[in-house]
């Protein structure tokens, strides 16, 4: 246990707890005469024995904190040589019941050891010396009120030491308490600076999206328009200001995701700052800017749409999306099919991309490999693997390339 232990359980250094104590019992006891005149019990006269016994009685309780059975066993023995010698009230006699300082100081110790030693220390306390101590005041008590006596001391030293266990225990609960608070505080603050940095990888494969989407989008924009320069150029003029157009729109969506990267990281999510995030109802539009660089489309829809989730949403785009920016880097103006299928069963939405490949053989195998290890299709496969679905990818038999994904959002 701390070493701050006040009676309150307030925080008080245990220091200042037994001078406080300490002074307590030397002013009870230098008091005592003044309240029951020696005459009147027939008790012995203050002398120089009785100041030294006071003291010793006190000045113990001035170091508990360090020697607490060394306090107990001189408080003790002197608190009972002041009542052998007459100094003060016997605890039960001819005259009734006196519970004296001398008697509390020995309460008080029995309750700080109690408090700040070990439980096996405490029940040593509890089965030894609180029967010793009680045998000796009913042994040094007057003929008739030795039972009493000895039953008295008892019952006030097994209260103290109660008293104290319950202090301890209350002490190592509000311990646990403020502990379990402080992992869970560190655990919400763990969690928060995860959440941060999920989001934070999900905003970089956005950025990898659409740089990667947009850039290849203008380099196939600009090749075709320096093809028709000469023939066409007013179809020239036209393709530079689609690629013009097309790096603005890059340039705001980065600089909208950067923003969001840059906020801090304990702040909350502001809603308001995060960009709009794609849906499936934006796949035409997508392709139709596609269809601009001369890339052959087909797009269909087969079967009834059903409502997706937002993460979803976004994985079908963006994958439709990363298909078709492979497609134009690696094949070129080649026909391509995009279909998406919605069924009814576990498997709510399936997309196939599909391209005829490039008028080389070699075209695509140069550039991609077959099996998927370019850095795009892992990131197909890891939005894919988070919404609990699955991505097949690879050539076809007749030349081209495949993407086949299935989302099953729960």
């Amino acid at each position: 246990m701390k070493a701050t232990g006040s009676l309150a359980g307030r925080g008080v250094p245990a220091a200042l707890t037994d001078i406080v104590l300490a002074l307590l019992v030397v002013g009870g006891c230098l008091a005592l005469p003044s309240v029951i005149p020696a005459d009147s019990q027939g008790l012995r006269t203050p002398d120089a024995w009785w100041f030294v016994l006071i003291l010793l009685v006190a000045l113990p309780m001035t170091v508990h904190r360090r020697l607490p059975l060394g306090t107990l066993l001189v408080t003790a023995a002197a608190a009972s040589t002041m009542q052998a010698l007459r100094y003060v009230p016997q605890l039960s006699g001819p005259e009734g019941t006196s519970i004296g300082p001398t008697y509390l100081a020995v309460a008080t110790a029995v309750f700080l050891t109690a408090v700040r030693r070990d439980p096996w220390i405490t029940t040593v306390v509890a089965g030894v010396f609180i029967p010793l101590d009680s045998l000796v005041e009913g042994l040094i008590a007057p003929a008739g009120h030795r039972v009493t006596t000895f039953l008295t001391q008892a019952v006030i030293l097994l209260a103290a030491w109660t008293l104290g266990r319950l202090a301890k225990a209350r002490a190592a609960i509000r311990d646990e308490a403020v502990a379990r608070a402080a992992a869970l505080e560190r655990e919400q603050a763990a969690t928060a600076r995860a959440a941060v940095m999920h989001e934070r990888a999900r905003i970089a494969r956005e950025l990898h999206d659409i740089v990667a989407h947009n850039v290849s989008l203008m380099v196939v924009q600009t090749i075709a328009a320096d093809r028709v320069q000469d023939r066409d150029p007013g179809k020239a003029h036209e393709l530079h200001a689609t690629v013009e157009q097309t790096g603005r729109d890059t340039v705001t969506e980065l600089r909208r995701l950067l923003d969001v990267l840059r906020t801090d990281e304990e702040a909350p999510a502001d809603p308001s700052k995060e960009p709009p995030q794609p849906t499936v109802d934006g796949l035409p539009s997508l392709i139709d800017s596609v269809r601009d660089t001369g890339l052959d489309v087909e797009y269909s829809v087969l079967g009834t749409p059903l409502p997706l989730p937002a993460g979803s949403h976004l994985t079908a785009y963006r994958v439709v999306q990363e298909a078709l920016t492979n497609t134009m880097k690696h094949a070129g103006p080649t026909r391509t099919r995009v279909q998406l299928i919605w069924g009814d069963g576990p498997e709510h939405l399936t997309i196939r991309v599909c391209d005829d490949g490039p008028d080389t053989a070699a075209g695509r195998a140069s550039v991609a490999p077959a099996n998927g290890s370019g850095h795009g299709l892992v990131g197909m496969r890891e939005r894919i693997a988070a919404v609990g679905g699955t991505l097949h990818t690879g050539t076809r038999p007749g030349g081209g390339f495949c993407v086949h994904a299935v989302l099953r959002p729960s």
